[in-house]
C-alpha cells in the first residue's frame, strides 16, 4: 500500500494527543521560521494538543527557546523541549552518581571540545577541565563543524591525532548533514561516523536513540504512545528513532530529503518519489508524509 501524503496536519490531528516535534527541517531553517509553521503550534496549543520540541541541537534547552524566540515563534505556542546537547549535560553531570551510564563514568575530566564557541553552554556547571589538544585531553567532546563550510576532510588531522591516543568521543549532535538556507552543511555526526569507521569509540546521545523517546513521553504525560506522533525531516534520525521507539511518525518531505524528492518546503511531494526514498532507507517507513509542518 502506497505512502498517504497529506494535505495538512488537521487531516491525522484529531488521533493524537501529544506531538514530538523536530526542529530543524520542520520547524526552521537553521535562520528563519518556516511559512506556517508557527500557525500550525499556535492551533494545537489552541486545541489542548500537548507537544515536545525534540531536537539534535549540540546545546542545552535553554538555547533552542532563544533561537525560536528570536525567529518569532512565542514560547507560549509550544510545551517542553529537548536536545540532544540537553541529553549529554546530564549524562555527564551524573556521572559519578549511582545512576550513571559506566561509558560516561569512565571518561575521565579533561576534555578536547571540537565545535564552535555558541555550543559551549553544553558545558555550563560540569566539573571538567577544557583542553587545548588532543595530547592534553582525555576524551573527545564533539558538537559539530566551527564554520558552516567545512567538511569532514578539514578536521581529519584532529581526529587522526585523537584516534591515535584511543580517546572516546561524545557526539551531541548525531545528525549527517542539515540544510540551511538551501545549502547542505555537516553536523557532528558526520564527524561521528568518521571516527567510528577508523575505529574510533563513539557514543550518541539524541535522535535515533529510542531512550530519548522515553524522556519525551514522559515530558508529554502521555502512557499511550498510540496517541502520540513524531514529526521529522530525516531518516536517519526521526524516522528511524520514532519507528525504534513505536511511535507513528510523519515524515516531512521539506526538510533534509527536499532535493531527493525535488521539492520545495510546504509544496506536496509526489507519492512515488517518497516512497523511493523510503526504499534507499531499507526497513524504515513513517506512518504518513507531508510537504511541512503545516495544518
Amino acid at each position: 500500500m502506497s505512502l498517504t501524503v497529506l494535505d495538512g496536519l488537521s487531516q491525522i490531528a484529531d488521533r493524537y494527543d501529544g506531538f514530538i516535534l523536530d526542529l530543524w527541517g520542520v520547524i526552521h531553517d537553521g535562520t528563519q521560521a518556516y511559512d506556517g509553521a508557527a500557525d500550525t503550534l499556535r492551533t494545537l496549543t489552541g486545541l489542548g494538543k500537548k507537544t515536545v520540541m525534540l531536537s539534535n541541537a549540540p546545546r542545552r534547552s535553554s538555547a533552542l527557546v532563544q533561537l525560536m524566540s528570536g525567529m518569532g515563534i512565542p514560547r507560549e505556542i509550544y510545551g517542553e523541549v529537548m536536545s540532544s546537547g540537553e541529553a549529554v549535560h546530564i549524562e555527564l553531570g551524573r556521572r559519578f552518581s549511582p545512576h550513571a551510564d559506566p561509558w560516561f563514568a569512565k571518561l575521565g575530566q579533561r576534555c578536547l571540545h571540537i565545535g564552535p564557541e555558541r555550543d559551549k553552554n553544553i558545558f555550563d556547571g560540569l566539573d571538567l577541565e577544557l583542553v587545548d589538544g588532543p595530547a592534553k585531553a582525555e576524551f573527545l567532546m564533539n558538537t559539530g563543524p566551527d564554520k558552516f563550510e567545512e567538511t569532514v576532510a578539514d578536521y581529519a588531522p584532529v581526529l587522526e591525532a585523537s584516534l591515535a591516543r584511543g580517546l572516546p568521543m561524545v557526539c551531541a549532535n548525531p545528525d549527517l548533514i542539515v540544510i540551511r538556507q538551501g545549502k547542505e552543511i555537516i553536523c557532528a555526526g558526520a564527524l561521528a561516523q568518521y571516527y567510528e569507521q577508523k575505529g574510533g569509540d563513539v557514543r550518541y546521545r539524541g535522535k535515533p536513540d529510542p531512550a530519548i523517546y522515553e524522556v519525551c513521553l514522559e515530558k508529554l504525560g502521555i502512557a499511550d504512545r498510540r496517541r502520540v506522533l513524531a514529526v521529522g525531516d530525516a531518516f536517519h534520525t526521526d524516522i528511524a528513532g520514532a519507528n525504534a521507539a513505536g511511535i507513528d511518525v510523519l515524515f516531512c518531505s521539506g526538510g533534509v530529503h527536499a532535493w531527493e524528492i525535488g521539492v520545495t518546503y510546504g509544496q506536496k511531494p509526489d507519492p512515488a518519489k517518497v516512497e523511493a526514498v523510503i526504499a534507499a532507507h531499507d526497513g524504515l517507513r513513517p506512518t504518513a508524509a507531508i510537504g511541512g509542518f503545516l495544518w
